[in-house]
C-alpha cells in the first residue's frame, strides 16, 4: 500500500516533485509518495515521505483526504491521500528529484497538458480542490 501527500505552502502554492519515470520515459509532476512500511502507520508514512522526497516537515499531522485503489480489477492496492498545509524547510530533496512550487491553475494546466498525468494524484488533488471547496472557481 501507499501514501500520497499533497503539501500546501501559506501562499497558497503546492510543493511538487518533478522527476524521472522510467516506464513512461519522461519527466513527470506529481506530489510526494511512497510506500508503507511493514508496521508503520499510514500517517508517519506521508510525513516521511514528504521530508525524503521534499526537504520539507510537517508541522502537524497530515489530515486524510480519501483512501482509493488505483487498479481494483487486478489488485488490491490501496492509495492513502493526506494533504498538509503546515510545514518547514528542513533538508533538501531526495537525489534525482527537482521541487518545483505551482499553484492551482498552473497545476490544471500540467494536468491538461499530460505532464502531471499520474491518475492517482490527479484524484488526490481534486479530491482536495472539492474539500476546500476550491473545485468551483477554476
Amino acid at each position: 500500500n501507499n501514501v500520497i501527500i499533497i503539501p500546501i505552502l501559506k501562499n497558497k502554492k503546492f510543493v511538487l516533485v518533478y522527476q524521472k519515470r522510467i516506464p513512461i520515459n519522461k519527466k513527470n509532476y506529481e506530489f510526494p509518495m511512497g510506500w508503507i512500511e511493514k508496521g508503520e502507520e499510514p500517517t508517519k508514512s506521508a510525513v516521511r515521505e514528504l521530508l525524503e522526497e521534499t526537504g520539507y516537515q510537517s508541522l502537524i499531522m497530515p489530515k486524510k483526504l480519501l483512501i482509493l485503489y488505483p487498479d481494483p480489477g487486478r489488485l488490491s492496492r490501496n492509495i492513502v491521500c493526506y494533504y498538509t498545509d503546515r510545514m518547514i524547510k528542513v533538508g533538501k530533496p531526495e537525489k534525482g528529484i527537482k521541487i518545483i512550487y505551482y499553484n492551482k491553475k498552473k497545476i490544471i494546466e500540467l494536468i491538461k497538458k499530460n505532464k502531471f498525468n499520474n491518475a492517482a494524484h490527479i484524484s488526490a488533488f481534486y479530491h482536495y480542490l472539492l474539500k476546500k471547496k476550491q473545485f468551483f472557481n477554476l
